[in-house]
């Protein structure tokens, strides 16, 4: 998720990575990886962020940020794995953005995202073919926006992240039954949670909350209670979503580094383990429901300091 305009060249060797930018009013850091992943052939522009599988594993739906990392306005595409074409699936000028994890819903075979149209953030949905223009909004709330949408594992229930209108703070993580238009919040405005994604297996929500000056990932039992905080140590735990089996939750962290990478630990807590190995950014990530790949976003250095990231996949099946 980054700002800057620089030509990049890429240079690969095995399991390295090397990218050589052309530095202009400073020196840009370059950008190495020590693992397999492969950058995604997507032909955009922009920064590209969010990316989340569909449920057979052949499909990639994210976020284009046209003017830079998280610098709206913003786009929903589908990138198609096996014929590396892309679909527009939402497109109106606005804000548009999902959420790694479970935006894509295998029951009713909709995308679920937030969107800026209108006074405030708001949830909509789409079919997953669907195409711009025939989306529908889902949420409704005068006095409060909506963020980071997810889906139930069964497509009746949405959980997101609220906050009165225009206050960045005082994240409440909501419940929101689709047929009932029903409203209810799992957490307090004082606990600030945010990025709220359901577990493929049902039973588990997680989200991140700010406590002791930074965010950590909490798990939670599908009716808000039994709070229980998965990561600890130092540094910033953050964007986290479930394995495929729901047994796993992969997240992103600085903890001992310049930059966050990519780390994984038991849904009931653990050891950690470092999955990526980069010297840049690495972020949002999303595991296939196979639980084989792991897609997330990338660039070299501070995301809000660069031109825009871009998808990367890694093999994680051993």
């Amino acid at each position: 998720m980054l700002k800057t305009k620089l030509g990049i060249v890429f240079f690969s060797c095995a399991f390295l990575f090397l990218i050589f930018v052309h530095c202009t009013d400073e020196e840009i850091p370059a950008y190495s990886r020590n693992d397999a992943a492969s950058k995604l052939g997507i032909p955009l522009t922009g920064s590209l962020q969010n990316p989340a599988f569909s449920p057979d594993g052949r499909a990639i739906v994210f976020t284009r940020f046209r003017d830079g990392y998280n610098t709206g306005p913003a786009d929903i595409f589908v990138y198609h794995l096996d014929t590396y074409s892309v679909d527009t699936l939402v497109m109106d000028g606005s804000t548009n953005v999902n959420l790694p994890g479970a935006c894509w819903n295998p029951q009713n075979q909709s995308i679920v995202f937030s969107s800026s149209r209108g006074d405030h953030d708001e949830i909509f949905m789409i079919a997953a073919n669907g195409k711009p223009g025939e989306e529908t909004r889902v949420t409704s709330r005068p006095a409060f926006m909506a963020y980071e949408p997810s889906f139930s594992p069964d497509g009746q229930w949405i959980v997101f992240e609220s906050h009165p209108v225009d206050v960045e703070g005082q994240g409440v993580i909501t419940k929101y039954d689709i047929l009932g238009a029903t409203y209810l919040p799992l957490t307090g405005t004082a606990d600030d949670c945010r990025q709220p994604n359901w577990s493929p297996a049902g039973n588990l929500l997680l989200c991140q909350k700010f406590a002791g000056g930074q965010w950590d990932i909490w798990t939670m039992a599908i009716d808000g209670t039994t709070p229980v905080r998965v990561t600890s140590g130092a540094g910033d735990k953050t964007d986290a979503s479930f394995s495929g089996n729901g047994t796993l939750i992969y997240y992103s962290s600085d903890a001992g580094l310049e930059y966050a990478n990519i780390y994984k630990i038991p849904a009931g807590g653990g050891t950690p383990v470092r999955v990526t190995v980069c010297t840049g950014y690495d972020g949002a990530p999303a595991v296939s429901p196979d639980g084989m790949k792991l897609a997330f976003e990338s660039c070299r250095g501070d995301p809000d300091g660069s031109p825009g990231t871009s998808i990367w996949i890694l093999d994680i099946s051993n």
